[in-house]
């Protein structure tokens, strides 16, 4: 094979775009971000959501720093994983930490799984609680399923053509909500109202609404330039989230009390449009929801199953076919769904928030400290902005511990319980595999 010829390979394998990138992070954050948490946010953060939102994107900003470093110097379809492989090698707490990620993505696909329910039904007269809630988020990720069955090359064009239908989309709910309602802004900057630990708590739980662009990452070898194009992906999904949440912040709070929001948090854009707009608001509003959850479902069980089949090729992870057809991928696909569909049956939208942003977050802070213990010199990290990362996530980490152990205290047994059984269960795995001679 000629030079022309190997440069035509690398071009057909390296086929997703820096615009395709960005697409598929602003496509996953969008349809959880929006939707599902703009509520909860506010339930914590009271007049101050708008701020935890800005405040969540500095400190995924400082996080996503880790992540653009590892994927300037090591692209790869593995991402994370493969990140972490790199800081503590091919053990318990590469595979246990790829784990929370793995897992608190799928929590993140049940979580707007059960907000595409929860906005459905307000084009019916059914209560927000009804059984039709888990019932239809479950049939979403049926769907999901099927379609991640299609190519790889459909699903990625899907994702980015819905990407600009929901950036649209918000920015016109938005613009119209600012332009109805006017831009309404607290009297007065003092925070006691909402409590210290409850607003950090707030940005912790808002965090979730930018953690979409670690899927960016496992597309590394498609990537074009991949090299560049990641971190440069990484960093202008953040930023388009970031104006999009601060403009619908502003537009629902002007709309709404901050009591009401928190009534129909689990709904919150839909019953802001109501006064805004009326009827035909609701509607825009409600369809508009539907597509984003529907597209940001496809694009995120599309990035999980690929990370899942990535730990389970490396040896990381257990793997059964339970006599199921085809490759690894068709195999974790499966897993991925129906792990995502006993959360949604089983789980509201806080404590399944809840439980993703604990995960994502004790992840997150692993990445760090194995980039600033093990990686640091060779890929030219700068230690202050690392230890930077560290620190912001263990403040709003504690602080949403300490919400939660005083609201709900089944979310922190519920975590407890899942960290010991992924930690000891790959020690247990990861040891039986090496006397096997695996």
């Amino acid at each position: 094979m000629n030079a022309k010829q190997d440069k035509s390979a690398s071009y057909e394998k390296n086929s997703l775009s820096l615009s395709g990138a960005v697409a598929m992070g602003t496509g996953v954050m969008i349809g959880a971000g929006i939707f599902a948490l703009t509520g909860q946010v506010a339930e914590l953060a009271r007049e101050w959501f708008a701020l935890a939102f800005l405040l969540a994107a500095v400190v995924a900003g400082f996080s996503a720093y880790s992540y653009v470093k590892m994927s300037n110097a090591h692209p790869s379809a593995g991402g994370i994983a493969m990140y972490l492989q790199k800081a503590y090698g091919k053990g318990t707490m590469t595979a246990a930490t790829a784990l929370l990620m793995y897992f608190s993505m799928v929590i993140n696909e049940s979580l707007v799984a059960r907000t595409f329910g929860t906005y459905t039904l307000q084009l019916f007269d059914v209560e927000p609680n009804s059984i039709l809630v888990p019932l239809l988020g479950v049939g979403l990720l049926g769907f999901a399923f099927f379609v991640n069955i299609l190519s790889n090359k459909f699903i990625q064009s899907f994702s980015f053509f819905m990407a600009f239908i929901k950036i649209g989309g918000v920015a016109i709910f938005a613009a119209g909500g600012l332009w109805a309602a006017g831009i309404s802004l607290p009297a007065s900057p003092n925070l006691a109202d909402a409590g210290a630990d409850s607003f950090l708590g707030a940005v912790a739980l808002a965090i979730l609404a930018y953690k979409g662009f670690t899927t960016i990452t496992n597309s590394g070898e498609e990537i074009r330039e991949p090299h560049r194009n990641v971190g440069r992906a990484i960093i202008i999904s953040i930023s388009i989230c970031l104006l999009l949440y601060l403009l619908v912040s502003l537009a629902v709070g002007s709309s709404l009390s901050v009591s009401e929001i928190i009534q129909a948090k689990d709904y919150a854009l839909a019953e802001a449009a109501r006064p805004a707009f009326g009827d035909y608001g609701l509607w825009f509003t409600v369809l508009f929801a539907i597509i984003a959850t529907v597209s940001g479902v496809i694009a995120s069980v599309f990035a999980v199953s690929r990370m899942l089949a990535m730990l389970t090729e490396m040896k990381l992870v257990p793997h059964r076919h339970f006599g199921m057809p085809g490759d690894i991928q068709k195999h974790t696909l499966v897993y991925t769904i129906v792990f995502a569909m006993l959360l949604t049956l089983f789980f509201d939208l806080s404590r399944i928030a809840s439980l993703g942003a604990i995960f994502y977050i004790i992840m997150d802070i692993a990445v760090h400290w194995g980039v600033l213990r093990h990686l640091r010199e060779e890929i030219d990290a700068n230690a202050a902005i690392l230890v930077t990362a560290i620190l912001l996530d263990v403040v709003v980490l504690a602080a949403f511990l300490l919400v939660k152990a005083q609201t709900d205290m089944l979310i922190l047994y519920a975590a407890a319980a899942g960290l010991v059984i992924i930690f000891l269960g790959e020690q247990l795995f990861l040891r039986r595999l090496q006397e096997e001679g695996g």
